[in-house]
Parts: structure tokens; sequence; C-alpha cells
């Protein structure tokens, strides 16, 4: 108990490592903002977007510079996947304590791993083999090392993270109902792939048909910008499977033509993760923070 009252003491600019102080100054706009025209506007906004959506990666960046530092063979005797599951959940438990994510984005979060989790799951099965974690772990639970929920958290966690810092907000999103069943028929799909066909191309037309009058409104710097949400969706699903080709080439995990000598990973992953990318912020947009910007027209 005293131990925890004297954490509580920390202030909280010094829990969060200087964290909360650079999301002041990123969120505090210079009054010369306002008479910045033309390439200056544009260079300062981007450069001011570029450090929002990098912070925003919080989470991501942390944890898979962890991913591709980790040795091979393990930290101090810790297998490399325990080791990773070890940084994941201090990261993630750093950012709760420094009040970086709060308890019900947390929740959020957590759903998504476990979603996450029970895919890799699926994917790794013996009757599947759509791709392999080739390294012993101890935390291994039916061949998929625990961390590897954190993956797909880290998408969570960043949309959650972005939203807050480009106050960001949505015009005419979809009603719930519809995107929920979206969002389910996404993630059925993955599984159901393997045994009645692939429906991906089908679900996207369906999904750019439902999202096709969402816009995605957003502040880099002093003034809102716009774009489409379904844009937004193929841009993060790009960085996405960039971060993939990287993992794969570190060996955190292979797909089948990846064992003789790394690859590049399928294009067609782009469109998964994507879509995936849909699911969470599907299941993101029930938090009521978030909820309160998005408009849902009547």
């Amino acid at each position: 108990m005293a131990a925890s009252v004297t954490l509580e003491r920390i202030p909280l600019r010094l829990r969060s490592l200087g964290v909360t102080a650079l999301d002041e100054r990123l969120m505090t706009i210079p009054r010369s903002a306002t008479e910045l025209a033309g390439a200056r506007r544009f260079l300062a906004e981007f450069l001011y977007f570029g450090f929002k959506e990098a912070r925003a990666c919080l989470f991501a960046g942390l944890f898979f510079a962890a991913v591709f530092l980790t040795p091979r063979g393990g930290v101090w005797g810790l297998p490399r996947y325990d080791f990773l599951l070890l940084v994941a959940i201090v990261i993630q438990g750093w950012m709760l304590w420094a009040k970086l994510e709060t308890v019900d984005e947390l929740k959020s979060v957590t759903l998504f791993h476990v979603i996450g989790f029970a895919l890799e799951v699926f994917k790794t099965s013996a009757s599947v083999q759509s791709w392999a974690y080739p390294d012993f772990a101890y935390t291994k639970l039916f061949g998929v090392p625990l961390f590897s929920g954190f993956m797909y958290a880290a998408v969570g966690s960043y949309i959650i993270q972005a939203w807050r810092l480009l106050h960001m907000r949505i015009v005419h999103h979809p009603r719930y109902w519809m995107a929920g069943a979206l969002a389910a028929a996404i993630y059925v799909n993955f599984f159901s792939n393997h045994y009645i066909g692939d429906y991906r191309w089908y679900i996207a037309a369906c999904a750019v048909g439902l999202y096709a009058r969402a816009v995605v409104v957003f502040q880099p710097m002093d003034r809102s910008r716009s774009m489409p949400l379904a844009l937004a969706v193929v841009l993060v699903g790009f960085f996405i499977w960039l971060a993939e080709n990287v993992s794969t080439f570190f060996g955190i995990w292979r797909y089948p033509n990846q064992l003789g000598a790394w690859s590049v990973v399928h294009v067609g992953k782009w469109s998964s993760w994507s879509l995936l990318v849909i699911m969470t912020f599907t299941i993101v947009s029930n938090l009521k923070h978030i909820k309160e910007r998005i408009h849902v027209p009547d």
C-alpha cells in the first residue's frame, strides 16, 4: 500500500517520461501559425501532422523497436518471444500508470488483443499453416506466443492516440449496426476463406459503399483538414503491411514462401490489413469519448 501511494505521488510529467509535456506542446499551436500561408503553411502542417502521427504510434513504436532489437537467442536467458511479452506488458502498464491511456481504452485494446490472438491460433494451426512462429517460448499457447496479440492491440492503441492528438471526428459515419455487421463479416472471412472461398473483395466493395460518404476531419495544426475515411483506412493498412515486411525479415514470424529465404510479403496482405483496420475502428468507436465526435446521419 505504501509503495502504491509513493508511486501515485510521482508527478504526471515525470511518470510519462516527458510524453505529456510533448503532447501539450503538440496540441498548443503558436499564435504565429495563423499568419502562415502557401508553402510555409503546408510545410508546418505537414511537420505537425508527422510529429502527431509518430506520437500516436508510441506503443507500436516502442513495441516494434523491441521486436527488431531483441536478439533471436533471447535476452538474459529468456527466449525472444517471452522477452517481447514482458516488454509489451511493461509498456502497456506504463502507459496506463502515466495516464496516456484510460482504463476504458485499455479494455478496448485488450479486446482486440484477444480477437487477434484467436485469429493467430487458427491461422497457425496444423490444418491451416498460413504462417508460423518458429522459435521456442515458454509463453506459447496452442503454438502461438502470447506477445502476438499485442501486435493487433497496437493498431487500436494508435487509433485511440491519434483521435485525441489530431482532434479527429467522423462525418457521415454509417449506422453502428451496419458497421458492426461489416466488422463481423470481415472477421468471419479470415476463418471461412479456408473452407468456402475468400470473399474479401466482396466485403471490401461493401465497405467502400458503406463508408462512401464517411469523412475523417482532423487538425494537424490550427485548421481542420479532411479526407475520405476509406482512404485513411487504406493508408494505415499500407503502413502496417510495411511493418509486417520488416517483422518477417527479422524472422519474428514467417509465411510458407519465406522459409527458405525472405521475400516481400504478398501485396494482397495490404487489403487484409486495411479490412482489419476497419474492424479495429468499429471496436474503438464504441468508446464514449470517441462516439461523441462521430456523426451518424438520421
